[in-house]
């Protein structure tokens, strides 16, 4: 009997099925750690040339969802980022990623802030592109999202669950 390929996988050491404190916002009437998660990756297809990930809240109340991070540029040769690599200021990015504008219109991690009611659902996906994207940190995320749709080779995801204690 044949033994199936790997597949391109996402994994994570911080979370399970829902987020934890350091991983919610500080601010909007939460006092979160604002760290972005540990995240690792593997089995991308060989012809990878960089790594993106982005975050989204597939239930914010605003029609069209909320974009909490957007990275992309990330080397091939990268296949893990530590807890906290979201924040810019830390410098925990690899040499050449690039963290784009989140929906708060500034780069990096935002951590999630989701409004009393029911959980919501957050999407966090690696993508493994065919090419550097040519765009700067002011991109927006639904132009980094059009422009991957155009180099990505496969793309691997979790879903973390989120809600107001």
């Amino acid at each position: 009997m044949e033994t199936p390929d790997k597949t391109f996988t996402l994994k994570s050491n911080d979370l399970g099925g829902q987020f934890i404190n350091r991983h919610f916002a500080n601010g909007m009437g939460f006092n979160g750690g604002n760290l972005s998660p540990h995240l690792a990756w593997e089995h991308a297809p060989a012809e990878t040339v960089s790594f993106a990930i982005t975050m989204y809240d597939l239930d914010a109340p605003t029609g069209s969802g909320f974009w909490h991070w957007v990275v992309f540029n990330i080397p091939s040769s990268i296949h893990e980022l530590a807890e906290g690599a979201g924040d810019v200021q830390k410098s925990l990015m690899p040499e050449d990623a690039v963290q784009s504008n989140t929906d708060v219109g500034m780069p990096g991690y935002c951590g999630i802030a989701p409004p009393a009611g029911p959980a919501h659902r957050y999407l966090i996906t690696v993508y493994a592109l065919n090419r550097k994207l040519d765009l700067d940190k002011n991109a927006t995320p639904a132009y980094v999202g059009f422009t991957m749709n155009y180099a990505t080779l496969s793309k691997a995801s979790l879903m973390v669950y989120g809600q107001k204690q």
